[in-house]
């Protein structure tokens, strides 16, 4: 079938719906909403037996949607209508929620209904739920809606009359977020930061200005007078509630008029200066797990299995967080275990580098060449890991040098409905993390110069068919880590186990002699360096431009122009080629990172 995708952004849902499309064989387009003209003209090139729209902040136009269907995903269940459906949902502590593929029609989320699902709502942030359980209803959705149409005999079901669990609800604006520290307990603070946490975030006084908190986790032991500072943490701000705490990673400061639009940084970063004194409050990533509290890395241990999990927001790694990573990876490998699992959390794995700390910095080439360095420092410890096994444990999705790190793993298993961006030219860089060694051993030279030079998504069957990935593991977002987990427990009890692990100092060794580890990580550190330090390099623009989230205003870079996956990808207008523009950047699907 002939798919045209129609979204206001190439996000996470619109990349997974397109991978998913099109490894069925279907031939799908993607097209940005960025004005009614350059839609009409897309459908008129395109000619779609259907038009699809994943994510959409605007009407489509009344000429599009009369002469085609059109399916609309509505993040809410039957009945609901609004912009802030998920908002409203964690607001009032939904526990059941749904998606909705509805027709297009003349009132936003009003029109007939051609299939939906519903899913459990989980104690997290909106947008940990939007790219894991909302993802996979609306994919459930979005394939029965398909084969509904496919069959021509459907007839798509009015809301009028129908047992709506949804309502019509406004725009979730600032006024209902804000937080009273003095009478607000800690689940209430909690619910209102996670209706917020990556957008648009909750405007607060903090330190004697104003700022949007982003995301929000429980402590078990700190206390103080409600609204006061108490402690840092990996980052993060510790705020006394009127019953207890609760840590804040990421802040947002206001925009004044006429600056630049400001982004979200790590907490303690964001307030420098204004940051009082106050003590740090670590805890360690083996004794985590004891604790009701929050820490970004965890360490945990059954039998001859270790589980080092890791949670950055957005999936962003800074020169901080990658050596802590490391830290506790080295420190993971002194245990007596004979399988280690990395990674295994519910949300992103990593995409990489952290885009804003470097925006952020006072020389940005050298933050970015540090981190670039600190990455890799972490990846060449789990290539030459040899007295164990070592999985990555991907239950989200991964982006660039993220997806590099998984690489480096002995086996990659993944949820199945991950989304992988294994390539960097959308952000102007040549790559890095040993990416010259593992992806052709993995896919060979030819698969891999073209995932690089293609820089399109990749879902996870996709992925395991040309050798990417080991394994796919069908199940929801909660329960992905248990079960990486159980599956290493039965690869650590194997008999061949041993033979594997003997087996890796020698082929370590071997790959030495070819092209030593040294040699490809120069080779790709030299690329990288003189592009951060190049001020006329195009990926200054482009990191500007991401970080700041000005807006795009042309088609995805790569919806056309060839085959890829089973099913071919056609461009519904003219693909741009040229990487400096902002388009390229709604590919990448984490929020800060390369």
């Amino acid at each position: 079938m002939h798919i045209l995708l129609v979204a206001s952004a190439f996000n996470s849902l619109t990349q997974r719906v397109h991978v998913e499309l099109r490894d069925r064989g279907h031939t799908v387009a993607v097209e940005l909403a960025v004005s009614d003209d350059r839609l009409r003209d897309a459908v008129r090139r395109f000619e779609p037996e259907l038009i699809v729209a994943p994510m959409l902040r605007t009407a489509l136009p009344r000429d599009i949607w009369s002469a085609h269907t059109c399916l609309v995903v509505h993040p809410g269940p039957v009945g609901d209508r609004g912009p802030s459906s998920l908002d409203w949902a964690i607001h009032e502590g939904a526990t059941r929620w749904g998606v909705t593929v509805l027709q297009a029609d003349e009132e936003m989320d009003a029109g007939d209904v051609w299939a939906s699902a519903d899913f459990s709502v989980p104690q997290v942030g909106k947008s940990d739920l939007y790219r894991n359980e909302v993802s996979d209803a609306a994919l459930k959705a979005v394939l029965l809606a398909l084969d509904r149409f496919a069959s021509g005999t459907y007839t798509p079901r009015p809301q009028d009359g129908a047992s709506a669990t949804g309502r019509t609800r406004p725009y979730f604006r600032q006024e209902l977020r804000r937080i009273d520290w003095r009478s607000d307990s800690t689940q209430t603070v909690l619910r209102k930061l996670r209706a917020a946490d990556s957008h648009p975030g909750v405007l607060d006084e903090l330190a004697g200005g104003e700022w949007f908190l982003h995301g929000g986790h429980p402590e078990d032991r700190l206390r103080g007078r409600p609204g006061d500072l108490l402690a840092t943490r990996a980052g993060a701000i510790c705020r006394a509630t009127a019953d207890g705490a609760v840590w804040i990673p990421e802040l947002r400061a206001r925009r004044r008029p006429g600056a630049p639009a400001p982004f979200k940084l790590p907490a303690v970063l964001a307030l420098g200066d204004r940051l009082p004194p106050l003590p740090d409050a670590p805890v360690p990533a083996d004794a985590s797990g004891r604790r009701g509290t929050w820490t970004d890395i965890r360490y945990e241990e059954t039998g001859a299995v270790g589980h080092l999990m890791f949670s950055f927001p957005g999936g962003a790694m800074s020169t901080a967080q990658c050596t802590r990573l490391l830290d506790a990876y080295r420190s993971a490998c002194s245990r007596p275990t004979s399988v280690l699992v990395l990674g295994g959390g519910r949300d992103f794995f990593s995409n990489g580098i952290h885009l804003n700390v470097i925006e952020a910095a006072a020389d940005p080439a050298e933050e970015s060449w540090a981190n670039i360095n600190a990455m890799n420092d972490l990846v060449e410890a789990v290539l030459t890991t040899t007295d164990r096994l070592v999985v990555a444990a991907v239950g989200g999705n991964a982006a660039a040098g993220g997806a590099m790190l998984a690489l480096a793993a002995d086996e990659v298993w993944c949820r199945r409905g991950c989304v992988l961006n294994p390539h960097y030219r959308l952000m102007g860089l040549s790559g890095s993390e040993y990416w010259t060694l593992t992806l052709p051993r993995r896919v060979g030279p030819e698969a891999a110069e073209r995932l690089v030079r293609e820089a399109l998504p990749l879902g996870t069957e996709a992925a395991e068919r040309i050798g990417l990935v080991d394994r796919t593991i069908a199940c929801p977002s909660e329960d992905f880590a248990g079960e990486a987990v159980r599956l290493a427990a039965r690869l650590a009890s194997s008999d061949a186990v041993r033979a594997r692990i003997a087996r890796k100092k020698t082929a370590l060794e071997r790959q030495e002699a070819v092209k030593p580890l040294a040699a490809h990580r120069q080779e790709e550190l030299a690329a990288m360096r003189s592009i951060f330090f190049d001020p006329d390099a195009p990926h200054h623009a482009l990191r500007r431009a991401f970080v700041r989230k000005q807006p795009t205003v042309r088609t995805p870079h790569g919806t056309g122009g060839g085959e890829h996956g089973r099913g071919p990808v056609r461009a519904a207008a003219a693909p741009d080629r040229d990487v400096t523009t902002t388009a390229a950047l709604a590919h990448l699907p984490g929020p800060a990172a390369c």
